[in-house]
């Protein structure tokens, strides 16, 4: 209805609208206002389901024109326009035939005159009720096991609508299920329905739900037709063989049977259970069948369950046997002794009847008597039953668990040898008694004190794990079920090897040491097993200068007579073979100052004044020696014999240690007072005479004793005479020479420098002057 009046508003808005420009035109040469509006339901605002509604807009307009203008009504519900006219009339109407729930909402309607609008209030319109839904069954006759579809439908409504759907039975009359579903955008559902065992005569009701805001609708119960439900199968019956009293010993016969349609091609499967145990099955047949000599342990629930696809049916019976005799009791003197103990077992039944016994261990026969006697061994221990018949009725006994206890063996302690134990590491401790009844008992001992405990269910090693930190020993001790105390192992010693702990380097005198005096370096660490590898290194150097193993803790260098070649920075490494190769322990860095000691001071001073004063004498002489060169003349050689005469003809003679000495080859004076003025405090001769200093070596040692010491022969040179210069220049070079070899004894330094003069183009007659008698 919405749709058709949406097609005639856009079909005639055109038409409306130029009618109401119009109106507008004429109304421009007129005065007009709307005074009310206003809108009104007929029959009423709250309405049934299927009643016929109309909706009336009246509006009061007053004009100065005599005729009635033209103006424009809109219908609107829930704020969507679905109805508009162009009118002259002050009321209009919108129709709308049989209402429904999705007719209700709220409405109003607005009136367009000129540029003048004015809109009424709301107005809520209330469909109650649902229209009663439709029913459909794809079936009215079914068997167990099947389905039936059911269909229910509104047609007079919109989506959505929620259904709900009742399968109910006429003989119980109950409701056996209920299903409801949501139809979002269609006015009907359909669900299918599982036909169960015990269903016969079934109806389906069904029922339609609207929710309109926070109202909900709902139609009446619609009923659907009968159902009639045929049998798949009969419910199981059961049939017991022999009929009456059942005795122990009699063949027994438990039969279930069912009853199915001559039509049926496939049977159901039957099954017999005794409690939750399953004793027969047939898939291929009505019956099934279980068969067994009859004792007292048949006693008890059966059922018989019958079950195809979806059904399931089931009967139950309750089986009596007259028990034959009781059921034997198995006996033994204890269940736990220590080897070479005796064991007894006996079996017995209420009222002592004859029958056979065995006395079994595991499904061993031990004995075909009622009693049995013997020395029990580890062997012996299991479990021991006893089994007693008259005619075929067998029973067996309860169950006893006998236990033979082994003494343990001497206990075995040990650890991993082939690898050394570091202090903070883990390390195994096994206890082991290789024979004896397990479960065996371990304690492991830690210095009297217990570390641990463990129960072994064989005979394979307990595992103790610590964490020594020093040279610890252990013990084992063990027990089992033997009544022989408990055993304890040796002593084990480990043996904990410390990795090297805080290096240190220290100097033992004094860290400042005096040049000649003992360096003494101690590298010692905090802890360590040895050998302990102790390196020394100085600052910068990738090698030790020294190294030693040691099994202390600490290790000494020492260097004597230190000089400042081993002042410097120090430091030292120690390492033993728990220490990780890439991980070093290293010590401190110590610093070494070497200093001067005062009498090396003094004497370095010394040395450097001594070579001032040798520079300075020798600088000096070398003048000297430069400035007599130059002046050289000629002079007049003195006679051998002839003694030297002073100034004051002195004749300047020896002491006695210089004679002697002279004797002897040495002359401490040579070398330091060659050129010695003879009489410094004289006045100076004629400037025109020069002296040559002269030193002859002692005469040969027959000669001795009229030569006495060294005479200096003195050349009296004039300078007017250049060819006595010439002939007095060798002798002042002699004079040098001499000066240069004071030890080696006079004689072989002039005859050594004769021939150095020889070579050097001397003649004979200078030569010959050196030769002083």
């Amino acid at each position: 209805m919405q749709i058709k009046w949406s097609r005639w508003v856009k079909m005639w808005s055109g038409v409306l609208l130029t009618l109401w420009l119009c109106s507008s035109l004429e109304g421009k040469e007129n005065s007009f206002t709307i005074n009310s509006i206003r809108m009104e339901s007929l029959p009423k605002w709250d309405l049934k389901n299927g009643q016929n509604l109309t909706l009336q807009c009246i509006v009061d307009i007053s004009t100065t024109s005599p005729t009635r203008p033209q103006h424009l009504m809109l219908f609107y519900k829930d704020d969507v326009m679905f109805y508009n006219v162009s009118s002259t009339e002050n009321m209009e109407s919108y129709f709308i035939p049989q209402v429904r729930v999705y007719d209700s909402g709220k409405y109003k309607c607005t009136v367009i005159l000129n540029s003048k609008e004015k809109t009424t209030v709301e107005y809520e319109v209330l469909v109650r009720g649902v229209p009663n839904p439709r029913m459909t069954l794809d079936k009215k006759e079914v068997t167990e096991g099947g389905i039936v579809t059911v269909n229910c439908s509104v047609e007079e409504e919109k989506a959505p609508i929620n259904f709900s759907i009742e399968k109910f039975s006429l003989e119980t009359k109950n409701i056996k299920r209920t299903r409801t579903k949501n139809s979002q955008n269609q006015n009907f559902v359909t669900l299918e329905f599982p036909i169960e065992e015990q269903d016969h005569i079934l109806m389906f009701r069904c029922r339609a739900m609207i929710i309109h805001g926070v109202r909900v609708e709902s139609s009446e119960l619609v009923k659907s037709e009968l159902v009639t439900v045929r049998e798949s199968f009969s419910i199981p019956k059961f049939h017991i063989s022999p009929a009456g009293l059942i005795t122990e010993g009699d063949p027994l016969h438990i039969k279930c049977t069912i009853q199915v349609p001559y039509q049926t091609q496939a049977f159901p499967e039957i099954i017999i259970q005794k409690g939750k145990m399953i004793v027969a099955h047939s898939e291929h047949s009505s019956e099934a069948v279980y068969s067994v000599m009859a004792t007292v342990e048949q006693n008890g629930n059966y059922t018989c369950k019958v079950e195809a696809r979806r059904i399931s049916k089931v009967s139950s019976i309750v089986l009596n046997i007259t028990e034959l005799f009781s059921k034997p009791k198995l006996e033994s003197s204890t269940t736990l002794l220590d080897e070479g103990e005796s064991l007894s077992l006996w079996c017995t039944i209420p009222g002592a009847p004859q029958a056979n016994f065995t006395i079994q261990k595991g499904s061993l026969n031990v004995t075909h008597a009622q009693n049995f006697t013997k020395v029990a061994s580890k062997r012996d221990s299991g479990t021991y039953t006893c089994v007693a018949g008259i005619g075929n009725v067998v029973k067996r006994s309860n169950e006893v668990q006998i236990t033979v206890c082994e003494m343990l063996s001497q206990i075995r302690i040990f650890h991993d040898t082939r690898s050394e134990v570091i202090k903070g590491q883990s390390v195994a401790i096994y206890c082991q008694s290789t024979n004896g009844t397990s479960p065996i008992y371990y304690q492991l001992l830690k210095a009297n004190k217990v570390l641990g405990s463990l129960q072994k269910d064989s005979n394979n090693p307990a595992v103790f794990h610590d964490n020594p930190t020093k040279d610890t020993e252990y013990q084992c001790i063990a027990d089992n079920c033997h009544s022989h105390t408990e055993i304890i192992s040796e002593v084990l010693k480990v043996k904990v090897i410390a990795p090297v702990d805080e290096v240190k380097l220290a100097i033992l005198l004094n860290e400042e040491v005096e040049s000649g005096e003992t360096i003494k370096l101690e590298c010692s660490v905090n802890e360590g097993t040895g050998p302990i590898t102790f390196k020394f290194y100085r600052e910068n150097e990738d090698k030790p200068f020294y190294y030693t193993s040691s099994n202390i803790t600490q290790a000494i260098w020492q260097k004597p007579k230190a000089s400042k070649e081993q002042e410097g920075q120090y430091y030292c490494t120690a390492i033993n073979r728990a220490n990780i190769a890439r991980d070093i322990p290293r010590s401190n860095m110590l610093t070494v100052r070497v200093f001067l000691a005062p009498w090396m001071k003094g004497l370095i001073a010394v040395i450097v004044i001594g070579v001032i004063i040798a520079a300075l004498v020798a600088g000096a002489r070398y003048y000297s020696l430069k400035k007599s060169k130059a002046k050289q003349m000629p002079v007049e050689m003195s006679r051998p014999a002839v003694p030297l005469l002073n100034s004051n003809n002195e004749k300047i003679l020896s002491d006695s240690n210089t004679e002697a000495n002279s004797h002897y080859g040495y002359d401490e004076d040579v070398g330091n007072h060659a050129m010695k003025p003879l009489n410094e405090n004289k006045e100076p001769l004629n400037s025109d005479v020069e002296y040559t200093e002269v030193e002859v070596s002692a005469p040969e040692p027959h000669r001795a004793l009229e030569m006495k010491g060294t005479e200096t022969v003195y050349s009296e040179i004039r300078k007017a005479d250049p060819a006595l210069q010439t002939a007095a220049r060798p002798f002042r070079s002699v004079g040098l020479v001499l000066q240069q070899c004071p030890r080696e004894g006079k004689r072989r330094c002039l005859e050594r420098t004769s021939v150095w003069g020889l070579e050097k183009g001397w003649t004979q007659n200078h030569v010959s002057l050196l030769r002083v008698e």
